[in-house]
């Protein structure tokens, strides 16, 4: 049996419902690759990271502290909890 590990990395600030952005605030680093999964009151999935961007330039990988925007595959909500899964 394998259990996955979930790692709080960072909270929803805002979602961009017409582009399907998350703008997320980090607590840990976050890495292009990463598989992450985002839940909330109403939200809960999970999706690999397949784009980062700061200040609307694409990176490889964020810091904790940063405010970043990450393409997501469903709606999110403000707050909703974003954790990164091993």
């Amino acid at each position: 049996m394998q259990f996955l590990i979930m790692e709080e990395i960072g909270r929803v600030a805002h979602y961009y419902n017409r582009i399907g952005v998350a703008a997320v605030v980090l607590s840990k680093p976050l890495r292009i690759g990463d598989r992450i999964r985002i839940k909330g009151h109403t939200t809960d999935f999970e999706q690999v990271v397949e784009s980062i961007e700061i200040n609307h330039k694409p990176v490889d990988e964020a810091l904790p502290g940063d405010l970043v925007g990450i393409k997501v595959k469903d709606r999110v909500r403000k707050k909703d909890i974003v954790y990164r899964l091993d």
